[in-house]
């Protein structure tokens, strides 16, 4: 469930950078939400992201 099937969007991984300059790792996980999309005229369950719904890139069933 960590990748959007529309835009690819996936885990980015970095790091905390605290005022002493101490580093630990860190995980940006997008916003990715189970829908059903309308695709060939079917319904088919998909992992998207909230962008790729709001900007209308999926037919919403």
């Amino acid at each position: 469930m960590a990748k959007c099937e529309v835009c690819g969007k996936a885990i980015q991984i970095g790091n905390n950078v605290s005022h002493s300059n101490k580093k630990t790792k860190k995980i940006w996980r997008p916003n990715v939400k189970r829908i059903k999309v309308l695709e060939n005229k079917q319904t088919v369950r998909k992992y998207v992201c909230t962008r790729c719904i709001r900007s209308g890139k999926v037919a919403k069933a």
